[in-house]
């Protein structure tokens, strides 16, 4: 019979919260995690995939660990982004419904910071924070950590550059009889050495399901193209997924415009993500995407951590990311919450060795995805370009008797053999062949 909250520890209220926000069971990590925070004193290490469900199994027992009798910050949780940070706050204050004592405050970057400063001001039990920020903040002695007894670092692998001289300023605030909970997906040398640093000898340490890296709904898949062929090949597997929600990531941000500007330009329903984007501009495509307004994402790897959005059902790695663990970040942005997804790499020639890296270091196995052949390229080509005239706006400054020209021209001719003509020439132009002229004026006889 499988577990229930109530085996684990959690409390009524929380239990109710779980059950109107429909969380029936907890998952493997939230089994294993739970029972320890909760009954032990140990600092401790989770290392499990992401979209398993991290944020319930650290955010439960704090909810339930805080003393609302005191007033002081007693929990802080580092996440690398504000898009991370802001979702975990929101996590929080859903699981937290019943618990009306708990007071909770985000103190991400990229938002005005005032408003933070005035917020922590009031009574503030737990803080959600990217590290600059949260350094920002208390070299303004705005922000009194002093006092807190636990101290969350998620998502650490995706952290550690950030956090590298960071680190001991906000280390420093803490007292030294502290918890530390570090969560990851990968347990890379770095992870390794920040754990010996900041942690005590005594971590209690669970994995969950990491037999392979991947998840287990995740199809690995791999395409070989021509540098020329690449866009086209992108855009046939999109037209292929049209309905679908999925993710496209670049390496730099001038190469995710260009991608998003090409996809727009072929009336594709998408958005760009990257950190040179205002805040504003990023919520608003955070948004659109979550709601559904637009089916695809192309984004860098730093702007995509956080997004936590069902129904992904592909991710595309438009170029093979520099580091492996990228890899396993990028592709669990599919296949969450048990469900089954594509992750699709697009390479050139030079770079296929590549995945025997990937494969040996993650322990995943790729397959090739089958090309679309040269016919079937033209034809997917043909319909983007048919979707961009259904979807053009009629110019409604164009004089009528202008229109009446054009309109006399094709009069004659009905619906069918308008299209016929129309992608007759259009073909024509795109294979480098001027169309066949079939049907030439007829000189009048004298």
């Amino acid at each position: 019979m499988s577990k229930q909250f109530s085996d684990l520890g959690i409390n009524s209220q929380l239990q109710k919260s779980l059950a109107d926000l429909e969380i029936t069971s907890p998952t493997d990590i939230q089994q294993k995690t739970i029972p320890v925070l909760l009954k032990q004193k140990d600092d401790f290490v989770g290392l499990a995939k992401t979209g398993t469900g991290k944020t319930a199994a650290f955010g439960l027992p704090l909810l339930q660990l805080i003393d609302v009798e005191n007033a002081s910050i007693q929990a802080v949780i580092i996440a690398p982004t504000r898009e991370l940070g802001q979702q975990i706050y929101n996590n929080l204050v859903s699981f937290a419904t019943n618990l009306p004592a708990v007071s909770m405050a985000s103190i991400c970057g990229g938002i005005p910071i005032k408003p933070q400063i005035e917020r922590l001001t009031k009574d503030t039990h737990i803080v959600v924070a990217t590290p600059g920020r949260l350094i920002d903040l208390i070299k303004r002695k705005a922000i009194d950590i002093s006092k807190a007894n636990y101290l969350v670092l998620d998502e650490a692998d995706e952290m550690v550059t950030s956090l590298k001289e960071g680190l001991d300023e906000i280390v420093a605030e803490l007292p030294k009889k502290r918890r530390t909970f570090l969560f990851t997906a990968t347990m890379p040398g770095t992870i390794k050495q920040l754990i010996q640093n900041y942690m005590s000898k005594h971590v209690v340490q669970v994995s969950s399901d990491m037999e392979t890296v991947g998840h287990q709904g995740i199809d690995h898949r791999f395409m070989v193209v021509e540098p020329i062929e690449k866009l086209d090949m992108l855009m046939y597997f999109l037209n292929s997924k049209e309905g679908e929600r999925g993710i496209i990531f670049c390496k730099t941000k001038a190469a995710v415009n260009k991608l998003a500007k090409n996809l727009a330009i072929n009336k594709f329903s998408s958005g760009a993500l990257h950190g040179s984007l205002s805040q504003p501009i990023r919520d608003r495509i955070m948004g659109q995407f979550r709601e559904g307004h637009i089916r695809i994402l192309v984004a860098t790897d730093l702007a995509a951590r956080g997004i936590d959005v069902k129904e992904i059902s592909y991710v595309v790695n438009y170029h093979l990311p520099d580091v492996y663990e990228t890899y396993v970040h990028r592709s669990g942005r599919t296949a969450r919450a048990g469900a089954e997804g594509l992750s699709l790499t697009i390479l050139q020639k030079e770079e296929e060795e590549d995945i025997k890296e990937f494969e040996e270091v993650l322990g995943i196995s790729f397959k090739p995805y089958k090309k679309a052949d040269a016919q079937s390229i033209e034809e997917n080509n043909a319909q983007l370009w048919a979707k961009k005239i259904f979807k053009t706006k009629p110019n409604h400054s164009i004089s009528s008797d202008f229109k009446n020209k054009i309109h006399t021209v094709f009069h004659h001719l009905t619906k069918e053999e308008l299209i016929d003509k129309l992608l007759a020439h259009h073909l024509g132009q795109h294979s480098g062949q001027i169309p066949a002229e079939t049907e030439k004026p007829k000189r009048k006889k004298r």
